[in-house]
């Protein structure tokens, strides 16, 4: 994981829809960048679902919310379609940012051993420079948590 007061990495990924989003182009806004390992889990989907739910607050605060994971664009269009996410879940499938913010490790799941996405959450502030950084985030939580974050 990165340390607060990092310059958060520069990345170019694709959304849902295709369109290419980098890091500089939400200078002056605050970011909620999160890492979550796969699409339409449950863990997932319930903290997309609840991103999504708090989204209009977010907005308000003035932040944006980026989802990443290493699954498609087709995969996040689903995604996003079947749950009516408003936000951006950018594809990474060659692990551009999810190495560059060190989010790729070795996972246990049933006694075996993969690397994987360790759901992640960091907080940009307008400069590019984390402000906060979340690992072993609790799914259900972790929209709320980010919310507060920005109060």
């Amino acid at each position: 994981m990165l340390e607060v007061g990092t310059k958060a990495p520069s990345f170019s990924l694709p959304d849902q829809n295709g369109r290419l989003h980098t890091l500089e182009e939400y200078q002056g806004k605050k970011i909620v960048l999160y890492f979550y390992p796969k699409d339409s889990t449950p863990g997932c989907t319930k903290q997309a679902c609840g991103f999504a739910e708090r989204y209009p607050q977010f907005l308000e605060k003035g932040a944006v919310v980026l989802g990443v994971s290493k699954d498609s664009v087709k995969s996040h269009k689903n995604f996003e379609t079947k749950y009516e996410l408003p936000f951006p879940i950018l594809s990474d499938p060659e692990l551009q940012a999810i190495n560059a913010y060190d989010v790729w490790k070795e996972k246990k799941n049933y006694g075996k051993v993969s690397m994987g996405v360790v759901r992640t959450t960091y907080l940009i502030d307008e400069n590019g420079v984390i402000i906060r950084a979340i690992d072993k985030v609790k799914a259900a939580e972790n929209p709320q948590q980010m919310l507060d974050e920005l109060a």
